[in-house]
């Protein structure tokens, strides 16, 4: 069943124009080192597909080790005389992924030219609000402060009880039943009166004793101090808009068109929330502070928090800038084609002829031209959509420059957001009661749960497991009746 369900993975991954790779790497239960290869390419129906291929067992995590298993899968998937269309390479951003002289990515592009390199945006982002939170002192002690709250639960687990009994149903309650603290900043801005509340019933209570008493009137006097407000405040407005561009980037079907909207939107909102402070200063001007903290003044709260926003916009800028490769999802953006209608960026086509040299940079620039002036093209949104438009209409001959560079585009993946979610597979099939599977198993079991729906399609795949087991080795019986 492996073999059938990969047969007719490669099959279609080499009938596609454009193939991209993500990998990654971590340790089962059994501590081996296993790495990860998902492929990404349009299918014959033009639609994404993102496709496991394989666990692949490491003796070592070194860029080496690494590059050399994956050009082993990819010789088996991509012929020799067609290097060229692999055009991407997705990693985590580790060192030695990401390394431009002895990295993995590096050694793949020696042997594929074409491959670019991409770092996961989701990791980018995780990064970016590392910054945000970590390199500001006062951030970081607001957020040094947050710890107090988890560590006061496990410690007293009746205290969990009274909890579980009085926090309110329809909001997940801080304390769970292994005593792990998942109260996110918008859960807890949401319902922190009512957190307040519950800590004063135990401190009030007589229940307890006085350690826990002591303790509960501590994280009330927290929860109601100016500067913790405000920072509650602050994080909660940014984080809906974090979370927000995360989950786009979680989509199997984002494309780079798409994302740098998504991002020109998110550093509008940040911007917006940076331009209000003014406004959540003069609401926390009137709140009154807790005696045993020294609060910051009001121009101190709006000096970080815009500092906070400053950082966020600033790295975001750099590291999400479009630059290289990527440039060429500034070619086609359909809410700015009546802006370009009369004008081209030039500078932008020929960096991206130069990092795809298949494109026919004249005949591009020609249909670029005619698609601006098309008023049914600028409602699209994204690559996908305007690819699908011109496949629907059997387009891809007159525009066939232009739908070779929406192919990149949406073949191209941004995150390596398919490989993690291979790793939760990985946990489920490969457990500790089952740590001694072959790795042939464990690739076969993964690949039937995660492509199913591959399974389901292929309509002759019981024909072809029952002639591939039966053409396996000779037998005493004729498994093989023609």
């Amino acid at each position: 069943m492996l073999s059938v369900a990969r047969e007719q993975m490669i099959k279609e991954a080499q009938k596609s124009v454009f193939v991209s790779i993500q990998a990654d790497e971590t340790t089962d239960i059994s501590t081996q080192s296993q790495l990860v290869l998902v492929l990404r390419y349009i299918d014959d129906k033009h639609s994404v597909q993102e496709r496991f291929f394989e666990f692949i067992p490491l003796q070592s995590a070194t860029s080496e080790s690494i590059a050399t298993a994956l050009t082993e899968r990819l010789a088996a998937i991509i012929p020799e005389d067609q290097k060229s269309k692999l055009i991407c390479q997705a990693y985590d951003g580790a060192s030695v992924m990401r390394g431009a002289t002895a990295g993995v990515q590096r050694k793949i592009k020696d042997v594929y030219p074409n491959a670019h390199y991409i770092h996961c945006y989701a990791h980018q982002l995780n990064l970016i609000m590392q910054q945000a939170t970590s390199h500001i002192s006062k951030v970081r002690i607001f957020f040094l402060t947050w710890v107090d709250l988890p560590a006061f639960f496990p410690d007293h687990p009746s205290v969990q009880l009274f909890l579980i009994k009085w926090w309110p149903i329809d909001c997940q309650h801080p304390a769970m039943s292994d005593g792990t603290f998942t109260a996110e900043p918008s859960t807890l801005f949401e319902h922190r009166e009512d957190l307040i509340q519950c800590f004063e019933n135990i401190r009030d209570s007589g229940d307890f004793d006085a350690s826990t008493i002591r303790e509960a009137g501590a994280m009330a006097m927290l929860l109601e101090h100016q500067d913790f407000k405000f920072f509650l405040e602050l994080f909660h407005h940014i984080m809906l808009h974090v979370d927000l561009l995360h989950a786009k980037l979680q989509k199997k079907n984002i494309d780079a068109v798409h994302i740098k909207v998504s991002i020109l939107q998110f550093e509008q909102d940040i911007e917006n929330i940076r331009n209000s402070l003014h406004y959540m200063g003069e609401q926390r001007s009137g709140c009154l502070t807790a005696k045993r903290r020294r609060a910051l003044s009001s121009e101190d709260r709006q000096r970080v928090a815009e500092e906070i926003c400053n950082t966020i916009l600033g790295h975001t800028t750099e590291r999400f800038s479009f630059t290289d490769h990527l440039v060429c999802a500034t070619l086609l953006p359909g809410d700015r084609f009546e802006e370009h209608h009369g004008s081209f960026p030039e500078e932008a086509l020929q960096r991206t002829l130069k990092a795809y040299p298949m494109l026919n940079g004249s005949k591009l620039k020609t249909e670029r031209g005619l698609i601006s002036s098309k008023v049914e093209f600028r409602a699209c949104c994204g690559a996908l959509d305007l690819f699908q438009l011109f496949m629907e209409n059997n387009l891809e001959v007159v525009f066939s420059e232009t739908v070779n560079i929406l192919r990149i585009l949406i073949t191209t993946p941004m995150t390596t957001a398919e490989a993690e979610r291979c790793f939760s597979t990985l946990k489920r099939v490969k457990t500790f009661l089952r740590n001694t599977m072959t790795q042939e198993r464990l690739n076969a079991l993964a690949m039937l749960s995660m492509e199913k729906r591959l399974v389901c399609e292929m309509t002759d795949f019981n024909q072809k497991v029952i002639d591939k087991f039966a053409g396996l080795m000779e037998r005493r019986a004729k498994c093989m009746f023609k």
